[in-house]
């Protein structure tokens, strides 16, 4: 069976770093990451990925959330949301838009795993 393949869209290196290798080391494909929504919707177009890991702050004027819903309208591909903040607004926002995965940082790889499977699991 062919790992499935995931984008991570995090504007910080080495957070973007460590979470690919966490997920390699989980068996998953990462070949690429982006630091904004932008580039991540140009990726997402490009690789087909099956999932997108996407952290909400990123760099340039669109955030994760809009960038997860441009990328799940145009090509399908569903996306988890990471961030260090909760709040309620936040989660309201993602959730009028159906994007209600999130995992807050930091997290443990058995719950990023979960998520994945849960997501992935979905799309069958």
């Amino acid at each position: 069976m062919t790992p499935a393949t995931i984008l991570i869209v995090e504007d910080e290196a080495i957070v973007a770093l460590d979470l690919q290798r966490r997920l390699q080391q989980l068996g998953y494909r990462v070949p690429s990451t982006a630091g904004s929504g932008e580039e991540a919707i140009r990726l997402a177009g490009q690789m087909q990925p099956d999932l997108v890991c996407m952290d909400i702050g990123l760099r340039g004027d669109m955030d994760g959330i809009e960038a997860a819903v441009q990328i799940r309208t145009r090509f399908g591909i569903p996306s988890i949301l990471l961030t260090a903040y909760s709040d309620v607004k936040t989660r309201e926002r993602a959730e009028a838009v159906s994007l209600a995965v999130f995992l807050t940082k930091p997290f443990e790889d058995e719950d990023v795993l979960n998520a994945i499977q849960a997501v992935l699991s979905d799309r069958e």
